[in-house]
């Protein structure tokens, strides 16, 4: 069931989302070679409650940490732990906040050092796939809409998206309906309506769209290839899309 969210409670979902969006940017201008992974998650937990917010991820599903860390290959729900980065990694970082009950998801994608044209690229096209499928936000226009966006974007430029994991509603809960695929066809899916709240997020493979998933519940690409990940948390709205988690 799609639960539509009120002005009032997506007011208080913008606070939310503007804990995790700031807490992202802090854990961006920490990164460099020699850094661990388990010190960007003793930050980001700090950071979160010191906003008088609490991590949403640490605890989920018996997830350990406050934040998912994604080196290279792992697509998504990297565990941090006492892995070193090094010049020329690519490392996803998703935060989750609930702030007064109500949840703000959001992630991206950032250089370790000086890295590859190729993982440039990859991350300049995965960041545009988010805005592309954004833009398609609009009240009475359907899910397919945006996974269109996102895929037919991603495949003209040689990578493919993650079919194996989606996009998701948010609300009190970080997973609710409906589910979002970074794929589909227009004018297909539910119908986007004034005060569904819901996570996009492109998943972006360098290589193929097939993916391991560990029992941990890691993913990784399947044939190794580089994979970046992009979120915001959007409120559907009268006038369109409204970041949530943009900062």
């Amino acid at each position: 069931m799609i639960i539509l969210k009120t002005d009032e409670e997506i007011e208080i979902m913008a606070k939310a989302g503007r804990i995790a969006g700031e807490c992202l940017l802090v854990l961006r201008d920490m990164l460099r070679p020699g850094i661990t992974t388990k010190e960007l998650d003793k930050v980001a937990e700090e950071f979160i409650r010191k906003c008088g917010a609490i991590p949403t991820f640490k605890g989920y599903m018996g997830f350990p940490a406050t934040i998912c860390t994604s080196r290279n290959e792992v697509v998504v729900h990297g565990i941090p732990d006492e892995t070193i980065l090094e010049e020329g990694d690519i490392i996803s970082i998703d935060v989750g906040a609930t702030y007064m009950g109500f949840v703000g998801d959001t992630a991206a994608t950032f250089p370790v050092g000086r890295v590859s044209r190729e993982a440039e690229r990859l991350m300049e096209v995965t960041r545009e796939a988010l805005s592309r499928g954004i833009a398609a936000v609009r009240e009475g226009a359907r899910l397919g809409d945006i996974g269109y966006a996102i895929e037919s974007y991603v495949k003209k430029h040689g990578y493919s998206v993650v079919r194996d994991y989606a996009g998701h509603g948010v609300g009190r809960n970080m997973h609710e309906d409906p589910s979002v695929p970074n794929y589909g066809q227009p004018g297909t899916g539910p119908v986007m309506r004034k005060g569904m709240v819901i996570a996009i997020e492109p998943m972006v493979n360098a290589g193929g769209s097939e993916v391991i998933t560990y029992p941990d519940l890691h993913v990784v690409t399947r044939d190794g290839s580089l994979s970046a990940h992009f979120e915001h948390t959007v409120a559907v709205t009268g006038e369109g899309a409204r970041l949530l988690t943009l900062v």
